[in-house]
Order: structure tokens, then sequence, then C-alpha cells
């Protein structure tokens, strides 16, 4: 572990259902739309799901369930429901710009580590105004998304911070045990659509945005 009175020196946020409330958007368009127009049978439960890549999405609905659209196709449907999503529906996380200042002005790094296309989450940072040190997508990779380590090792390696310095906020099961895999401190942010989610593996669950900040205010050293 790093020096934990010294705190972490990096928060990395995932942005679905952490930076935006994405995540209730989706729980809805997955099995009312995109699920009904991917697959001929049996549908997932969304934990398995939630927090990959979605054209990784598509390879695992067709290795585990009987899809009867192409991946092509599948992408189209998914990047038009995402698109929509991210310029009507979403809204910041609470305090994240006050917060976010808190920690630059600490010398401590904030970084968006996220499944999503640079395309969509271009959307959010225009759209919110947001400015972190790098926004770095699965997409930018070339290995494996959550909850594979390979993201959340490849934004140490760019931010140029030790795994064991760098502070997840993640809200799936696969991007906990990405953050986890990747030898990072894990927090679980729980947020309304995620409560029954098995985010166990994280190092602390925490339940809304006052308690997450707080949270990482403590585990970075840095007055609120």
């Amino acid at each position: 572990m790093g020096d934990s009175k010294r705190g972490s020196r990096a928060v990395l946020f995932d942005m679905d259902g952490v930076i935006v409330d994405s995540e209730r958007y989706w729980h809805d368009a997955q099995p009312e739309h995109i699920f009904p127009a991917t697959l001929a049978g049996a549908y997932p439960d969304l934990d398995e799901t939630t927090g990959m890549n979605y054209k990784e999405i598509y390879d695992y609905l067709d290795a585990n369930y009987e899809t009867k659209i192409s991946k092509d196709e599948f992408i189209d449907i998914f990047d038009e429901t995402a698109r929509e999503i991210y310029r009507e529906r979403v809204s910041l996380l609470d305090g994240f710009h006050d917060l976010h200042d808190e920690l630059a002005a600490n010398e401590v790094t904030v970084s968006i580590v996220t499944s999503a296309p640079p395309a969509w989450h271009e959307i959010v940072t225009e759209r919110f105004d947001i400015a972190v040190g790098e926004t770095i997508s699965a997409e930018d990779i070339d290995g494996e998304g959550k909850p594979a380590p390979d993201v959340y090792e490849h934004a140490a390696g760019v931010l140029g911070i030790d795994p064991a310095d760098c502070l997840v906020v993640e809200d799936s099961k696969n991007g906990v045990e990405a953050g986890k895999r990747a030898g990072m401190t894990v927090i679980a942010y729980r947020s309304g659509p995620n409560d029954d989610t098995d985010l166990s593996a994280a190092d602390v669950v925490v339940d809304g945005s006052a308690e997450l900040r707080a949270e990482i205010r403590r585990r970075t050293g840095v007055e609120g």
C-alpha cells in the first residue's frame, strides 16, 4: 500500500454511475430496448454487464446468450442510446466541481477512467465543463476492459503514479474488481440503481454523494 499518512495521490473516477447518474437510465434502456433488440432468448442480470465496454458486452452476450443481430447493429443501437442519455438526461455528481478543486489545490491528481468511448465521455466533459488531468477510456488500450485490471494499470502508467497510491471510485461489481486487481484502493459508491449489487470486494462502500465526498477527502488527506 501507499503511504497512508500521506494519503492517495490520485483519484480515478469511473464515469457511468459516478461522475454522472447514467446507470439509472442504462438500467431502463438495456432490458426495455437493447436486450430485446439483441437477444432471442433469456436476458442477463444487469450486474453481469454493467461496467463493461459496450463492444465487449456484445461479445459477452454472444458467448453466453442467444444473439439475433450482428455486432455492428448492436453497436449502432447502443451508440444512439448513449448519445441521447448523455446529452439530455444525466446529471453531474453533486459537489463534483468543488471536490475537484479541493483535490487539485492539494496536488491530488483527478482523472476519469471509463469503459465509455471518447465520443461519449467528451459529451459529458463538455456538457458539464469538466477539466481533469486525463480521461482514459478502455478503448485507448490494447487490452481487456473491466473487470480486467488493464485500463486502471494503463491509467497509473499514464499518470506516472504507483497503483498503490491511486484511489478508485466505482459503482459496479466489474469496476470494483478491475480496480482491486490493479492493486488500487477502491471506494464503491451506492446511489440507488446499484443498491443490490455485490460491492463487497471494495475497501469501503459509501451511500450517497455526501458520504462519497467525505471518504475521498479522508483518504487523500484533503480538508473539506
